[in-house]
């Protein structure tokens, strides 16, 4: 009998040992998810050009981290917070997902950073820049990699103060979180400035008639008519507002997050003057070009500043599971915030305590039709917004991260 039981023992230990390494791979395979709009408003500038996005920064990273293929999920939130927080926790719990990026909206993104503090996982968000998320909401999980309220209020202000100083300004904001946001950081920024604000009216995201909204920022006689929205929100109500000849009668149109897709669909002609604040723009180095033609080769459009920083953050984070040799939540995010950011869109930037990842910011204008040379050939740059400045001072931050 004891003949046959010491090879079985021999083979339990082996089987043993088998259960282990697997369970170690697993424990090493790195899995991400991309958590997006696919289908309804914000489709255009994150989407499935996000997906492509984490797809071009997984191959440059070789494919491969820690000696495991890494695996992308997606999913479309469809702009309702109760999907966004299913579908994450059905990666985290399920799906063995260690990090989710993108989310391209304020309130899913919001609530997320609850659901990665309980599950110690990492979010990292382009495209939501509501100020609780690095303020008030700020969590040491969730990182915000591109632009947020405060810059594009900051950088869109004082561009147009340039021309405008001292302008009257009225505004048309979508009727949630983000917009909210927006809003409120770019009355500060205004009133700070000396200029005024004449009134404000809110619609519900996905409105398709503008006309009564128009026709009241037409009659507040305000310089500048501001517009808070995105995507085609923000298309619809430039596209009615031409009709209303509102541009043409003095006064200035200022969609204050604006996209290369949105100039691209509008025309030249509609947009021209137009200030755009980003973080990205496709034709602005011999780096960003490169990417542009790879990333128009798979999608067939050049990338959005949003589906650009999805890029970013996604070769950043397998970056640092790397360096850290273990895909351990806090090992990682050690590593990325310890590690300075660099890739074609960025140069050396640093991750604030409450998040905020201190990249450059910069000011376009979009270019008239007879500026315009060559095809894409949208956006003129007026001026760099450094890091530094570009984003709301730690002293006047509500994050308890950042506080002595």
């Amino acid at each position: 009998m004891r003949r046959i039981m010491k090879p079985a023992a021999g083979l339990a230990a082996a089987l043993a040992v088998l259960c282990q390494m697997a369970e170690l791979q697993a424990a090493d395979a790195v899995k991400i998810g991309v958590l997006t709009d696919m289908s309804s408003v914000y489709s255009d500038f994150g989407g499935q050009g996000s997906v492509v996005a984490a797809e071009l920064a997984i191959e440059d990273a070789g494919g491969k981290v820690l000696g495991q293929p890494v695996g992308l999920v997606s999913a479309d939130h469809q702009n309702k917070a109760d999907i966004g927080v299913t579908a994450a926790l059905k990666w985290f719990d399920d799906e063995g997902v260690q990090a989710l990026f993108d989310v391209s909206n304020s309130g899913i993104s919001l609530a997320l950073q609850d659901v990665i503090m309980k599950r110690d996982k990492i979010a990292v968000f382009s495209g939501a820049n509501n100020k609780s998320l690095t303020g008030d909401r700020c969590t040491t999980n969730g990182l915000i990699w591109g632009y947020d309220g405060y810059a594009l209020a900051k950088g869109n202000v004082e561009g147009i103060f340039k021309s405008n100083p001292g302008s009257s300004w009225f505004f048309l904001t979508v009727d949630y979180a983000s917009g909210h946001g927006l809003e409120g950081d770019t009355i500060s920024v205004i009133e700070k400035m000396g200029g005024s604000v004449k009134g404000t009216v809110r619609f519900p995201l996905g409105t398709t008639d503008f006309s009564s909204f128009l026709l009241q920022a037409q009659a507040s006689g305000a310089d500048v008519v501001a517009l808070v929205a995105g995507g085609a929100d923000v298309r619809n109500m430039i596209k009615q507002a031409d009709e209303f000849g509102i541009a043409q009668a003095g006064q200035r149109i200022a969609p204050l997050f604006f996209t290369v897709n949105d100039i691209q669909g509008l025309g030249l002609e509609a947009t021209k003057g137009m200030p755009v604040v980003a973080d990205f723009y496709w034709d602005q180095t011999d780096g960003t070009r490169a990417f542009a033609e790879r990333f128009k080769a798979r999608h067939g459009k050049v990338p959005t500043d949003v589906q650009a920083t999805v890029y970013s953050s996604v070769l950043h984070y397998l970056k640092a599971v790397e360096a850290a040799g273990t895909t351990g939540t806090q090992a990682v995010l050690a590593k990325m915030k310890a590690m300075p950011v660099n890739d074609f869109m960025t140069d050396g930037a640093t991750i604030r305590a409450d998040g905020r990842l201190m990249r450059d910011m910069y000011y376009f204008e979009v270019k008239s039709p007879a500026e315009s040379t060559y095809p894409l050939d949208y956006l003129a740059q007026k001026t760099t917004i450094p890091g530094a400045e570009a984003y709301r001072p730690a002293a006047e931050s509500d994050c308890p991260l950042l506080k002595p």
